[in-house]
C-alpha cells in the first residue's frame, strides 16, 4: 500500500512538468495586406481584450548613420508626438480616454510598435497608430524638446554608475560594429543631430513591405481584416526596393579586452564580462538556458550564491545570453566595494573555470529543468507575450514549433551535455571586461588580471 502510494504521489508531481514540455504555441492565420505588410493573427476571446505588435525590419539602432547613434530611438519617440491630423497632446488624450496603450521605440534589428485595448475599442487604436506610422508630423518644437530631454539624460546616466557602465561596455565590446549604436545616444552624435536626418531615417527605413504584425485578441478576422484595410492597408507601399537589412557577423573578442572608467566619488565599482552567445535559434539554445539557470540566471545560481549569501558582497549579480540573427552575447555583471572588485573578480573567474572543467551535477541539472518548465507557462499565457511570441518566430525563422521543441529538448538534456556546451560558451582567455568605480582605489587591485585601459567618466562620450 505504501509503495503504491508513493508511486501515486510521484506521478502527480510529474504531470505538471509533463504538461508543460508539451507546450504548444497556438497556430496563428497568416494575412498579407495589398501594401505587402504581413500579419500573423489568433482570436482569443476569453476578455473583451486586443493586443498587437509590430516590427518595422531595418529600423533599429544597427542601421544608423555611422556618428548619429540614438537616431533610431528618437525617430520612434518623435512619431508618438504629433501627426499631420493630432498633436502630442491630442494623441495622449485620445489613448487616456480609450484606456489604451501605443509605444513605438526601437532595439538594434528593428523599430517595434506595441499597443492594445478593450474591443471596442481597437478600430480607433488602429487609426491613431496608422497616423503615427503613416503621417508623423515631426514638428521643430518637439523635437528640439526630445532632443534636450536626451542631452539631460546623458548627464543623468553617468550620475548612475549601473546605466552608465552597461553604455561603456556596449561601446567596448562591439566597437565600430553597428550593434555598438548606443540608443540613448552620446555626446558626439547627439550636437551632429538633425531634423533633417530623423525625416531621412523615417523616409528610407519606415515602410508596410517591412512591417510584421501580430494581432491576438477577442476580434473576428473578418473585423479585423476590414479594420486593417481602413488604416495600415492605405499606408503606401513606396516603388523602390527596400534598403538590406543585412548585419554583419558580431565581433569575436581575441584575447583580453580590459577597460576601467575612473569615476572618483563612486563607492562602489560595477563590472560588466561579455564573450560571444550564440545566434537566434541555434540548437544549442536549450542546453544554454540550463547552463545559466545554474550558472548566474536566478537568485539560487552559484554567482548569486557564491557573491550575496555565502560572502556578502553584493545585493545581486547575475549573467544572461541574449541572441540576434547575427551573434550572440553571454554577459556577467555585478557590482561590490570599491576595495573588494578584486576577490569579486576573482570569484567569477573560478565559477567560470568550474563550470568548463567540472560542470554541473545531475542533481543540479534537474533543478534547473524544473525552474524552466516551471516558469515558461506564464510567459506566454497573455494576448502581448503571444503577440511577441509569433513575430520573435516569424522573424528569427524558427517555426511555430519551436517552443515545443525547446521544451522537450529541456527535459531530455543531461550533465555532459551542459558541461560540453559550458566548455563552448563560457569565457576562458577571450572576453572583454568593463569595470566602473574609484580608480584610486581600484586600479591597483585590478593589476593582476592585466593591463587595463583607462576612461574618465567625465570625458564626452562612452
Amino acid at each position: 500500500m505504501n509503495r503504491l502510494l508513493i508511486f501515486l504521489i510521484i506521478i502527480v508531481m510529474l504531470m505538471p512538468v509533463v504538461a508543460m514540455s508539451s507546450f504548444k504555441l497556438p497556430q496563428p492565420e497568416k494575412i498579407i495586406l495589398d501594401n505587402g505588410l504581413t500579419v500573423y493573427f489568433y482570436k482569443n476571446s476569453e476578455l473583451p481584450l486586443v493586443d498587437f505588435r509590430m516590427i518595422i525590419k531595418g529600423a533599429g539602432t544597427a542601421f544608423e548613420p555611422e556618428g548619429l547613434d540614438g537616431l533610431a530611438n528618437l525617430t520612434a519617440d518623435l512619431m508618438l508626438k504629433g501627426t499631420k491630423t493630432m498633436g502630442a497632446e491630442a494623441i495622449a488624450e485620445a489613448l487616456d480616454f480609450m484606456g489604451a496603450r501605443l509605444d513605438i521605440s526601437a532595439s538594434e534589428e528593428y523599430a517595434s510598435v506595441s499597443g492594445d485595448s478593450l474591443s471596442e475599442h481597437f478600430p480607433r487604436l488602429l487609426q491613431i497608430t496608422a497616423d503615427c506610422l503613416m503621417s508623423p508630423a515631426f514638428k521643430e518644437d518637439e523635437y528640439k524638446k526630445e532632443l534636450d530631454r536626451r542631452i539631460d539624460s546623458l548627464k543623468a546616466i553617468k550620475d548612475n554608475p549601473g546605466q552608465a557602465l552597461r553604455q561603456y561596455f556596449r561601446k567596448a565590446y562591439f566597437g565600430e560594429h553597428p550593434f555598438g549604436h548606443l540608443a540613448t545616444g552620446t555626446d558626439s552624435s547627439l550636437q551632429k543631430m538633425s531634423l533633417e536626418e530623423v525625416k531621412k531615417f523615417y523616409a528610407t527605413r519606415f515602410r508596410p513591405d517591412q512591417v510584421l504584425m501580430a494581432v491576438v485578441g477577442d476580434i473576428t478576422r473578418e473585423k479585423l481584416l476590414e479594420i486593417l484595410n481602413s488604416t495600415l492597408g492605405r499606408w503606401p507601399k513606396p516603388a523602390t526596393a527596400p534598403l538590406s537589412t543585412n548585419i554583419p557577423p558580431l565581433p569575436v573578442p581575441k584575447g583580453k579586452k580590459l577597460i576601467l572608467v575612473d569615476k572618483p566619488d563612486a563607492t562602489q565599482s560595477y563590472f560588466a564580462l561579455g564573450s560571444p552567445g550564440y545566434p537566434a535559434g541555434d540548437k544549442i539554445a536549450p542546453v544554454a538556458s540550463l547552463i545559466n539557470t545554474l550558472w548566474g540566471g536566478r537568485f539560487t545560481s552559484w554567482l548569486n550564491t557564491e557573491l550575496r549569501i555565502k560572502r556578502g558582497l553584493t545585493y545581486g549579480a547575475n549573467s544572461s545570453f541574449q541572441s540576434w540573427k547575427a551573434g550572440g552575447l553571454f554577459a556577467v555583471s555585478s557590482y561590490t566595494k570599491n576595495d573588494k572588485i578584486a576577490e569579486m573578480l576573482d570569484i567569477t573567474f573560478d565559477l567560470l573555470k568550474k563550470a568548463k572543467t567540472s560542470g554541473f551535477s545531475q542533481e543540479e541539472v534537474e533543478s534547473a529543468k524544473n525552474y524552466i518548465l516551471g516558469q515558461f507557462p506564464p510567459t506566454l499565457e497573455t494576448n502581448g507575450a503571444k503577440a511577441n511570441a509569433y513575430l520573435r518566430v516569424v522573424y528569427y525563422g524558427l517555426g511555430f514549433d519551436y517552443y515545443d521543441k525547446y521544451l522537450k529538448e529541456i527535459t531530455i538534456t543531461g550533465p555532459e551535455s551542459l558541461k560540453k556546451a559550458a566548455q563552448k560558451l563560457l569565457p576562458g582567455n577571450d572576453f572583454v571586461l568593463v569595470v566602473l568605480g574609484k580608480g584610486s582605489e581600484a586600479r591597483k587591485l585590478l593589476e593582476k588580471f592585466g593591463p587595463f585601459q583607462e576612461k574618465k567618466i567625465t570625458d564626452p562620450n562612452f
